[in-house]
């Protein structure tokens, strides 16, 4: 299948194109990694058009446009899910939103652990705030189950298994206060590729749907302390 897939969940921005096997040419793949946060919203689509030539695909030729959704930064998903529904509506294409926890699971499986037939994972992406993104996954018989729903926990409440792996960006920030030292540690990311392996399965269950019903996941409503908040903090250093 030919699909187009991008993140921008965290700092790194993260695009990929796939254009599918035809004739003598084999399955192929195009991707950029690139500095996200503030720079997102302004590189994304010039980054997109650049690996769209590269692959010579249009965007109407396109199975589905793949986009992490959530969780994590609010003005990266934002930014995301608008870029994904403006393409899809122009070329007329379905959207696939793919859970950003899910698709660092995927990569730390797929980087560390790839012939492993029972791998369990805790995904987790730093939250700021004190806080991480947290969900539990395991890989199963060729398929993915989440085990944990998403949640948002301070880093100290990090409870694992001894077989589990955890995986994510929250080792530099918080890596001394997570509790699970047993657990083995994997520096991990949603990346596009991540989602590009996801997105057959995903879309075989039918989660492609119409760019109009399309919505980041938030996780949390909440996204900054108030001011009250943050002196309390600093009265209690």
């Amino acid at each position: 299948m030919n699909f187009l897939a991008f993140d921008t969940s965290t700092d790194q921005m993260s695009m990929a194109v796939q254009r599918a096997a035809h004739g003598a040419e084999p399955l192929q793949v195009w991707q950029l990694t690139a500095a996200g946060g503030a720079q997102t919203s302004a590189h994304l689509i010039p980054a997109i058009q650049g690996l769209m030539a590269q692959a010579q695909l249009k965007f109407d030729q396109l199975d589905a446009i793949v986009f992490g959704h959530g969780p994590g930064s609010f003005t990266g998903l934002r930014t995301a899910c608008a870029v994904a529904q403006g393409l899809a509506f122009g070329a007329k294409v379905p959207v696939l939103p793919v859970d950003t926890l899910l698709a660092v699971a995927e990569e730390a499986r797929f980087q560390h652990a790839p012939d492993q037939t029972n791998y369990p994972v805790v995904a987790l992406l730093d939250a700021r705030m004190d806080e991480m993104y947290a969900g539990r996954y395991v890989f199963n018989s060729g398929a993915w189950t989440q085990t944990q729903a998403h949640t948002l926990m301070s880093p100290d409440q990090l409870a694992c298994e001894a077989e589990d792996t955890v995986a994510g960006n929250v080792f530099a920030p918080y890596g001394p206060r997570l509790s699970a030292t047993q657990a083995q540690r994997v520096e991990a990311l949603p990346t596009a590729t991540a989602l590009l392996r996801l997105a057959p399965a995903l879309l075989a269950a039918g989660g492609a749907m119409a760019a109009d019903q399309a919505l980041p996941l938030y996780v949390r409503d909440k996204v900054a302390k108030t001011t009250a908040e943050r002196a309390a903090e600093k009265a209690a250093l």
